[in-house]
């Protein structure tokens, strides 16, 4: 009974096809862009201008321009799995403050909610937790975080990587809308 249950961790050997340069290329280039475009505009917004850089976008670039074709980086997802979880994280926030007990609540329920709606993404995860642990200036903001930064942030993201991945011929994005 152990042995069966100890020897699925050892996993499969990888068989993965070499890295492409050129995918590579076009995944920097997207993730360039997306990330300077949201810090240009923070750099313009006049209130709480450092605000518009979340941290959870990094993760969210990872998967918009290197894993375009992943069910995780298609436009609902990445659109409603950060907001939902911003949205989260806040109501969390404001119930249970800023503790390790809030922090383990945003993330968990917020990957139940992403779960529920089929929006599931990976750094929504993150967007929760920093909705948890974040600054003051952030808390001030209060539920408005989920759409201005998360909601803007993800919108340029999203329309970065519709033009950008589709550039590249072998590239196509996004595989569905819904």
């Amino acid at each position: 009974m152990i042995k069966p249950y100890l020897g699925k961790m050892k996993g499969a050997p990888a068989n993965r096809p070499p890295p492409s340069l050129r995918d590579a290329l076009w995944s920097w280039l997207g993730a360039f862009l997306g990330i300077a475009g949201v810090g240009w505009i923070s750099a313009q917004s006049i209130e709480a201008h450092a605000l518009l850089m979340v941290g959870s976008f990094g993760a969210t670039s990872v998967l918009l321009y290197a894993a375009p074709e992943s069910p995780l980086a298609q436009p609902r997802n990445v659109l409603l799995g950060n907001m939902l979880s911003a949205l989260c994280g806040m109501l969390t926030w404001q119930l249970l403050g800023d503790n390790w007990m809030a922090a383990a609540v945003a993330v968990s329920t917020a990957i139940l909610i992403m779960q529920l709606t089929h929006s599931l993404h990976p750094p929504g995860g993150a967007t929760a937790l920093i909705a948890v642990i974040g600054s003051d200036e952030l808390h001030q903001i209060g539920w408005s975080y989920a759409f201005f930064p998360v909601g803007t942030g993800c919108l340029l993201m999203l329309l970065i990587a519709v033009v950008i991945n589709n550039l590249a011929r072998h590239r196509r994005y996004p595989v569905h809308w819904f």
